[in-house]
């Protein structure tokens, strides 16, 4: 019976031996993450720029704002305006502020503002202006990182639109509980030569 259970052991061995070894488990490369189309600044352009505020294929009332005459530049001249509906989603929100400044009644500039959760706000802007250089055939940008004194920034031109983002985190010591930071952009024509 020793004899029997030994030859057993022996053609397990041999079996053992004779059969390919284990294939290990094939490693998945993860994919690039796919950014939902909101975050493309395009989405926020409910019209051409340039277009006639008359021409315009959304209801508008006007919005009157309050500048700092020292830091007014010849872009803030005109008047912006807010759609009576819902705004356009931008980053996969709603904005807070979606206006359209008109100069000489003809769109000149598109602004909008979201919040975004401050833990994710350096991946979302950072993932958002790789996005806008790449629509824009750019070479990728170098981001800084937002602080409580200096806001990160994005520039770019596509076309004849110049777009600038800004992300802007909460100072930890003015607003402990603060959990969003706030997203903006600004699109301004480009006067044609």
């Amino acid at each position: 019976m020793k004899a029997l259970f030994l030859y057993a052991a022996a053609c397990l061995g041999l079996v053992a031996c004779a059969a390919e070894p284990p294939k290990p488990a094939p490693q998945t490369v993860a994919a690039p993450v796919t950014l939902d189309p909101s975050y493309d600044w395009h989405v926020l352009s409910t019209a051409p720029m340039g277009s006639l505020l008359k021409d315009m294929p959304v209801t508008l009332h006007e919005v009157l704002q309050f500048r700092d005459e020292a830091k007014r530049s010849e872009a803030d001249e005109g008047d912006c305006y807010a759609i009576d509906s819902t705004a356009p989603t931008f980053i996969a929100r709603v904005p807070d502020e979606y206006l359209l400044c008109f100069q000489h009644d003809r769109l000149a500039r598109i602004e909008a503002t979201v919040r975004v959760p401050q833990d994710l706000a350096a991946k979302i802007f950072t993932d958002a202006c790789a996005l806008w250089f790449k629509n824009a055939a750019l070479p990728a940008p170098a981001i800084g990182v937002a602080t409580e004194s200096a806001p990160a920034m994005c520039t770019g031109r596509d076309g004849m639109t110049e777009f600038s983002g800004r992300l802007e985190v909460a100072p930890d010591r003015v607003a402990p509980d603060q959990t969003e930071a706030q997203l903006s952009i600004k699109l301004d024509a480009v006067e044609q030569p």
